[in-house]
C-alpha cells in the first residue's frame, strides 16, 4: 500500500469500483451525516455546502456509467436530500428512526441470546438450510462497521463440497464454513488524509469482530451451534488459491456452523466487580 493516494479526477475515473464506492460511504459519514445530525441536535444551521464532495463523487460514479442501486446509495442519497432541505430551511424529522425501548419480555430474549451462546465443536449429519445461512449472513451484514464502510466480504463453503479444504483447524471440520475476509483497499484509500496503518489496523479487527458476533448469536437463535475460529496459513493459502482472491483480500476469520451434537457447560466468567477498573 502506498502512504499517498493521487485524488484527482483522472485517478478517480481510473478507480477501481470497490474502494470509489467505499469512498462515496465514508465521505457521507464525515462529510454529511455528522454534520446533519449535529446541526438537528443544537439547532444550529446548516451549510448550503454539505455534501458538495459527496455530490463531486457521484458525478465520477455516474459518468463511468457505475450502477447506484443499493442500500448504500439510498442511504447517501437521502442523506442529501436532508441536507439539503435543512440548509434551505426546511424542517427535517427523523423521529420514524427512533428505536423504542425493549419489553420486559423482549430485553429476556435479548439476556437469554447472549448467556446462553456456546462455542459447539461437535456436530449432527443434519443439513444446514440455505435460509439459515442467508439469515446468519444478514445478521453480519447489519453489525457495526465503523464510517459505513462494508470491508467485509463471505465466502460460504459446506464441508461436503469441498472435503479437506479446512483441513487444519483445531476442531472437527463443521458441516458449514463461513469465512469474513475483508477489502483493505476500502481502509486504505480515504480522501482527505493520508492512512494511518495502526489506527485502520484496529477498526479493521473492530468491524471484522462485531460481524462474526452477530452471526454465532444468530445461529445460537436459529437452534443451530456454531464456533469461531483462526486459520493457520496453510489453509489461508489453500482458500486463496481455491476462490482465485487477489492481494488485497485478507482472509481473516471463520466459523464452522450446524445442527449440535451436544449441550457445552457455560463456562465460569469472573465476577463483574473483578473485570470492572474504573467507575467515575
Amino acid at each position: 500500500m502506498t502512504d499517498k493516494v493521487d485524488y484527482s479526477r483522472e485517478a478517480l475515473m481510473a478507480l477501481d469500483p470497490s474502494p470509489l464506492r467505499a469512498m462515496i460511504r465514508e465521505r457521507a459519514h464525515h462529510t454529511i451525516e455528522i454534520q446533519l445530525y449535529e446541526a438537528l441536535a443544537e439547532a444550529k444551521p446548516l451549510s448550503p455546502n454539505t455534501g458538495d464532495n459527496v455530490r463531486e463523487l457521484l458525478a465520477i460514479w455516474n459518468e463511468r456509467g457505475l450502477p447506484t442501486t443499493g442500500p448504500d446509495f439510498d442511504w447517501v442519497y437521502a442523506l442529501l436530500d436532508m441536507a439539503s432541505r435543512l440548509a434551505r430551511g426546511e424542517k427535517v424529522d427523523l423521529s420514524r428512526f427512533a428505536g423504542k425501548p425493549f419489553s420486559e419480555a423482549e430485553y429476556a430474549t435479548i439476556r437469554r441470546l447472549i448467556h446462553e451462546r456456546r462455542a459447539v465443536r461437535h456436530w449432527t449429519d443434519r443439513e444446514v438450510p440455505d435460509w439459515m445461512l442467508d439469515e446468519i449472513l444478514e445478521a453480519g451484514r447489519w453489525a457495526p462497521h465503523g464510517c459505513n464502510m462494508n470491508s467485509v466480504r463471505f465466502i460460504v463453503v459446506r464441508e461436503k463440497n469441498e472435503p479437506g479444504l479446512f483441513k487444519g483447524a483445531d476442531v472437527p471440520p463443521g458441516p458449514v464454513h463461513i469465512v469474513a475476509c475483508q477489502d483493505l483497499r476500502i481502509y486504505y484509500i480515504q480522501p482527505g488524509y493520508v492512512a494511518h496503518k495502526y489506527t485502520l489496523e484496529n477498526n479493521r479487527v473492530l468491524d471484522c469482530g462485531a460481524t462474526m458476533e452477530n452471526m454465532v448469536l444468530t445461529a445460537h437463535a436459529l437452534g443451530l451451534g456454531a464456533v469461531w475460529l483462526t486459520f493457520t496459513d496453510a489453509m489461508r493459502e489453500r482458500l486463496r488459491k481455491r476462490f482465485k482472491l487477489g492481494e488485497h483480500m485478507i482472509v481473516n476469520t471463520f466459523m464452522d456452523v450446524g445442527y449440535p451434537a451436544h449441550t457445552p457447560m457455560p463456562p465460569g466468567r469472573m465476577r463483574l466487580d473483578e473485570l470492572v477498573i474504573a467507575r467515575v
